[in-house]
């Protein structure tokens, strides 16, 4: 397949997803996915346990981002073994990550963040890849191809993520009326209205129903953007290039987009997560700076998409969104009660 052909068909089908979820998700019907019956209660109706779509966005966008690491490093014909020796202990650091520092940060139980995970995964991708070295015998030769490609693939997870933000109605923006006169009038046309009394944005700090600055979807547009774009510099060979365009672009707003924001990111006026942010573009730089780059690979699409495709890969990344979803689905934060009855003109 032609890289052009690949990345425009990646972005559009991007700008339709992003242009249908900023209209739609901000309602109070995209938050709850489903009710299941857990305990029957003495009236006869049952407490449910909340499956949301803040887990389906987030798990579909965990599977979109190992699906494009495990293309990019196909095309460099990197084996299946090698692939899933580097990939499962990153995805496992964060799942773990997202939880334990978001507790420490904002000293919540039942939370879990992002930042978080990418800041762990940033700072111990290196040493995964030593731990690989000694076990398979035949190591990677372009650690720095690793990197670019985790580098690309989790800004592109990150932004379709924020969808699931925007389903939750957490990590929102500030209030219209509260912001300066130019973020007001770049926002005018464009910002969300949050709706329901259960999305985050509503429990926590009452700004249901007001315009807020549209956070979750700039960032959405600005992580996908750049990921499409360290696509083409990973095709093209230029790795440093990738993982630094990524990296910088996404810590970088992490860190000022954290101005704008309206929930609680712990005390201070700078943050934990600005802080991880900072710290991550400077390791970064250095790891680009001292990490081995030799002559670049043939790099092929076609055998990245063919290794993509195979019946294994193919149930892993099942395994992977149905153990997202769980993880991150499961809401800890609402409750249902459930009834049920026999529609008697029908028996």
């Amino acid at each position: 397949m032609n890289d052009a052909v690949f990345i425009l068909s990646l972005g559009g089908i991007l700008f339709f997803l992003f242009r249908w979820g900023f209209r739609s998700l901000p309602a109070e019907n995209w938050q709850i996915l489903a009710s299941l019956p857990r305990e029957k209660k003495e009236d006869g109706a049952w407490k449910g346990l909340n499956l949301t779509y803040y887990g389906f966005f987030n798990a579909t966008a965990l599977g979109l981002a190992v699906a494009v690491w495990i293309t990019l490093l196909g095309s460099l014909g990197f084996p299946l073994l090698k692939i899933a020796v580097i990939g499962i202990p990153l995805v496992l650091l964060g799942f773990s990550a997202s939880r334990l520092i978001a507790r420490w940060v904002e000293k919540k139980r039942f939370t879990a963040t992002i930042g978080g995970a990418s800041f762990a995964i940033i700072l111990l991708s290196p040493a995964v890849l030593a731990l690989e070295e000694s076990i398979l015998p035949n190591p990677p030769a372009h650690p720095l191809a690793v990197l670019a490609a985790i580098s690309v693939a989790y800004a592109l997870g990150e932004g379709v993520g924020r969808l699931a933000c925007i389903s939750f109605g957490c990590c929102y923006g500030k209030p219209l009326s509260e912001s300066h006169p130019l973020v007001q009038k770049v926002f005018s046309r464009w910002n969300f209205i949050f709706w329901g009394k259960t999305k985050k944005i509503a429990y926590a700090h009452g700004l249901d129903g007001q315009q807020v600055i549209p956070i979750q979807g700039v960032t959405a547009l600005l992580y996908s953007g750049v990921s499409l774009l360290g696509i083409f510099l990973f095709l093209k060979g230029w790795f440093p290039a990738a993982f630094l365009l990524c990296l910088l672009v996404t810590q970088t707003w992490r860190v000022f987009s954290e101005f704008f924001r309206a929930d609680y990111r712990g005390g201070g006026s700078i943050s934990a997560y600005q802080v991880m942010g900072f710290i991550s573009i400077l390791y970064g730089v250095l790891l680009a700076s001292i990490l081995h780059f030799p002559e670049v690979p043939s790099i092929d699409l076609r055998a990245g998409l063919l290794s993509l495709f195979s019946p294994g890969m193919i149930l892993f990344l099942q395994a992977l969104w149905a153990a997202a979803f769980l993880f991150t689905g499961r809401s800890m934060v609402t409750a249902s009660t459930i009834s049920f009855h026999v529609v008697k003109e029908r028996v």
